[in-house]
């Protein structure tokens, strides 16, 4: 024990005292800052588009109900519409709409909008800008009132102020759970793929620094050294150990960071205004639990995997080929995870999430959505531990023959081999 923990302080203060740990702990936290305020920025000072538009009314009679839409439109949209120029039933619509396109390709008009005789087909938009959708789903709001409003006079209904009578609130959507109710406004959605996104990163990152730290020994001949004094399972676990203690402390700057920040905006924000309140998102203390637990056996698991891989390698370019073996599961998890977030319940999301490769990040994903039943967490817990320690145990075998090993990268019917006879 006495000398994993000297391998494990030596790692970790290998690596704390460099210049790359200093500076990722500290941009991430500023990066994030920063990047809020700029998102805060650009959607408070997004400017007004005005929409320079010509209505082609094959049908008659559309075009000013249009345009009245559109000016209603306007006071809860910051797009501006202003229609140059109206023109019902054509005799030539295909003359017309082609002096209106090459209108639009010379800039004096932004766009062109033409009406159907027949109520039956849509309506169609021309513009250079198709992806614009704060243009588009106020027109397409206009046209539908106006449609809606000529069907009914056809069947001889007048009705004024159509649009007040369709006009709908929004769903308002209340997610049930153990402890009440609550309004979901898209918190719980921002939590998981939150969630998912730093998972994957961390144990991305962390995985990469293990293997790079096997390498940077193997290729300075330090392994040698080392190997004389230690056996090679000390050695890997005390290296798996010391990243995480590294990690562990970027966490922990991160989380004090991000504490001070969202104590530092609920007092600006009650400084600034008393009657207002700083926007909080309560997550449950079991989420936080989960999450450590299957951080810890996803980063142990990972990191396993990847110490094998540098191992296994004598440069980083071999590595690099290698490590999709280990890079492969967590890139799953980043593929599919959109099928658990669409249904967190579905026996292919239990499945999935049951994987121990899988389950550091799909199954607290599915906590983090709809706190599944205990025996599908302790399952997969369960199997987690050991996936991890079978895990271990064969990179050990596979450490204990590559570290000492130079020249060309071994094939996967070598690696069988090394876990086999080892």
């Amino acid at each position: 024990m006495r000398k994993i923990g000297l391998i494990i302080k030596r790692e970790y203060w290998t690596r704390v005292k460099t210049k790359g740990f200093v500076v990722g702990t500290l941009i991430v936290p500023i990066l994030g800052i920063a990047l809020a305020f700029l998102v805060a920025f650009l959607g408070s000072h997004q400017p007004n588009e005005n929409l320079r538009l010509v209505i082609v009314d094959n049908a008659g009679g559309l075009a000013p109900s249009v345009a009245r839409s559109l000016a209603k439109e306007q006071e809860h949209s910051k797009s501006e519409f202003t229609v140059v120029e109206s023109v019902e039933r054509p005799p030539l619509p295909k003359a017309v709409e082609e002096d209106f396109r090459k209108r639009v390709n010379a800039g004096t008009i932004d766009a062109f909008l033409v009406i159907p005789a027949d109520f039956n087909q849509a309506a169609e938009l021309h513009t250079r800008n198709p992806g614009n959708f704060q243009v588009i789903a106020p027109l397409s709001s206009a046209v539908d009132q106006a449609v809606i409003e000529a069907r009914l006079n056809a069947r001889g209904i007048h009705m004024d102020g159509i649009g007040a009578l369709v006009h709908t609130e929004d769903l308002k959507v209340i997610k049930v759970g153990e402890t009440g109710e609550s309004e979901e406004r898209g918190q719980t959605i921002g939590v998981a793929i939150g969630l998912v996104v730093l998972l994957y990163t961390a144990l991305l990152m962390y995985g990469i620094i293990t293997m790079q730290s096997v390498l940077e020994e193997k290729t300075t001949r330090t392994m040698e050294v080392l190997i004389s004094v230690v056996k090679p399972f000390e050695l890997l676990i005390g290296k798996i150990l010391g990243v995480a203690a590294v990690a562990f402390t970027q966490f922990v700057i991160w989380t004090v960071s991000l504490g001070l920040l969202l104590t530092y905006g609920a007092l600006a924000a009650a400084m600034v205004n008393p009657g207002s309140s700083f926007p909080v998102i309560h997550l449950p203390l079991s989420l936080f639990i989960y999450m450590f637990i299957y951080f810890c056996g996803g980063f142990f698991l990972y990191s396993a995997m990847f110490a094998a891989v540098g191992a296994a390698c004598s440069n980083e370019q071999d590595a690099t080929q290698l490590q999709w073996l280990a890079t492969a599961p967590l890139v799953f998890c980043m593929v599919i995870y959109s099928l658990i977030l669409s249904d967190p319940s579905s026996t292919t999301s239990v499945v999935l999430s049951e994987i121990p490769f899988f389950s550091p990040v799909l199954m607290a994903l599915r906590v983090s959505l709809q706190t599944p039943p205990f025996w599908q967490i302790a399952l997969s817990i369960f199997l987690l531990i050991l996936t991890t320690i079978g895990v271990i145990y064969g990179s050990a075998r596979v450490y204990r023959v590559g570290v000492l090993m130079y020249g060309k990268r071994p094939t996967l019917p070598e690696l069988a081999r090394w876990l086999r006879h080892s």
